[in-house]
């Protein structure tokens, strides 16, 4: 395999993309050859069969030159990939389609989002096959549809440190981007419930928000800490390198995602990897946690329930159990070997 991959950004540093340079790590190991082209590039480590090729996003280039630069670097090293890798990239299929059609490169596209726009209904129409986790991560019928899950590299996030926490505070954390979506709103309320109930409890916020409509609910957020008075409760830690992510799982009881019914959030199966038990309110999950459903699934928007399965859990008398079986589960399901060698093997299979 001498794979062509398209993403959005290569730096092992990044608190948002730094996860896919694991997924670069294991795609070199089982290729020949990997040419990646990225619109923004920073700090990597990665072997010698493995050339990254970047757009220019870093140097402030324009949408023209984007473009320009990335057709030109898909007809120039057009001999050194035999396939086509695109991770969340549905307009570079678009742009790239009718090289690759022409030169008879099969076409692979990752998605794993609930959003559904005119770029991602053309790009289904040009590529061969699509990875994502379930159907509710690309709403598009297709007969190209693969649902293959999440993963993520599990022993990065095995917690080896042997630290007993104390009861009190019971710590709390929600790792990912301040966005809407993430409904962080829900857990800030969730915490005044378990504060107006006696328990002492310290949430910590790790992410930034990153467009307008995500610091303007960031605005938000920490007016409705002020509101009701919570501002020793809840941290708001911003953005810290992919490298540290997992010490902020170690380094608490419980964490927390938001977010509505749909694909499968990675930073779940890394709670799940770290020993950390995580409380949901996507639905998808209800196989995933098994016997546990009930109790780690919480309604949407839904502050209240959200405190009952948290209190739930503090008063839970086999935590150990809970925990065992979702390190188990993970390493069942999402190790990220086995990911890249599915998606290495359907690619292979495709016929021109």
């Amino acid at each position: 395999m001498k794979l062509l991959v398209i993403t959005q950004k290569v730096d092992q540093n990044d608190g948002y993309f730094g996860f896919f340079h694991d997924w670069l790590l294991e795609t070199a190991k089982q290729s020949e050859m990997l040419t990646v082209i990225s619109l923004e590039v920073g700090s990597y480590d990665l072997p010698k069969n493995v050339k990254v090729i970047s757009l220019g996003k870093e140097n402030g280039r324009s949408l023209i030159r984007y473009v320009t630069r990335f057709l030109s670097t898909c007809l120039k090293y057009r001999n050194d990939y035999t396939h086509v890798f695109a991770h969340m990239s549905p307009l570079y299929v678009i742009l790239g389609a009718p090289i690759w059609k022409l030169l008879g490169k099969p076409i692979g596209l990752w998605y794993v989002h609930r959003n559904v726009d005119l770029k991602l209904q053309i790009a289904e129409k040009l590529t061969d096959v699509v990875f994502t986790a379930t159907p509710e991560s690309f709403r598009i019928e297709s007969k190209k549809r693969r649902f293959l899950g999440q993963a993520i590299d599990v022993d990065k996030f095995k917690n080896n440190l042997s630290i007993t926490l104390p009861e009190q505070p019971f710590k709390m954390v929600s790792i990912g981007r301040i966005t809407p979506i993430k409904n962080l709103d829900t857990l800030i309320r969730a915490s005044k419930i378990l504060k107006d109930r006696g328990y002492q409890v310290e949430v910590e916020l790790v992410g930034a928000s990153v467009t307008d409509e995500d610091k303007t609910y960031d605005a938000s957020l920490h007016a409705l800490v002020k509101e009701l008075e919570v501002e020793r409760e809840i941290k708001f830690i911003g953005s810290v390198p992919n490298s540290e992510v997992a010490k902020f799982y170690w380094s608490n009881h419980l964490s927390l995602n938001l977010c509505p019914t749909g694909g499968m959030d990675k930073t779940i199966l890394e709670s799940m990897a770290a020993s950390t038990p995580v409380l949901v309110s996507n639905e998808a999950y209800g196989d995933y946690f098994g016997k546990y459903a009930n109790e780690l699934i919480f309604k949407l928007k839904d502050p209240a329930d959200c405190a009952d399965k948290i209190e739930g859990y503090i008063k839970n008398q086999n935590k150990g159990e809970l925990k065992e079986f979702l390190i188990s589960r993970v390493k069942e399901r999402s190790v990220l070997s086995v990911l890249i060698g599915q998606i290495i093997s359907i690619l292979e299979g495709v016929k021109r």
